[in-house]
């Protein structure tokens, strides 16, 4: 069972509930519960700043982490950048070394194969 069931199975708990949504009946002497004065605060607060000023607040704040960040940025990229390149450009330097040590190889067979062959002609045995 959840705590939401319990407290409504439990008389209690829906006591406690209607209390707590009471306002209580202040003179003009009272002083303020813990709640009241927060939200009195919170609501002075949501009305002190317009929106303009929260969105020149909001481009100063991105201003200074780019400023901060982009140099970070910049090295990141950079060494990711490079490890890639260095990555690729190893693949593709081992494939044309392969096809070379290959093309090498079938120009020297060619090579040898010719010379055998002339060398058998023109000898008169």
């Amino acid at each position: 069972m959840s705590d939401a069931d319990e407290r409504d199975a439990n008389p209690l708990g829906g006591r406690v509930d209607a209390l707590l949504k009471q306002k209580p009946q202040r003179g003009a002497g009272d002083v303020p519960v813990l709640t009241e004065v927060v939200a009195d605060e919170l609501a002075r607060r949501r009305t002190g700043i317009d929106r303009a000023a929260l969105e020149r607040i909001a481009l100063e704040v991105e201003r200074a982490v780019l400023a901060r960040l982009g140099p970070e940025l910049e090295r990141l990229v950079n060494e990711n950048l490079t490890r890639a390149l260095d990555t690729a450009l190893g693949k593709a330097l081992d494939a044309v070394r392969a096809e070379l040590a290959v093309s090498v190889r079938l120009m020297v067979r060619d090579a040898v194969a010719t010379s055998v062959v002339n060398a058998l002609k023109s000898d008169p045995q």
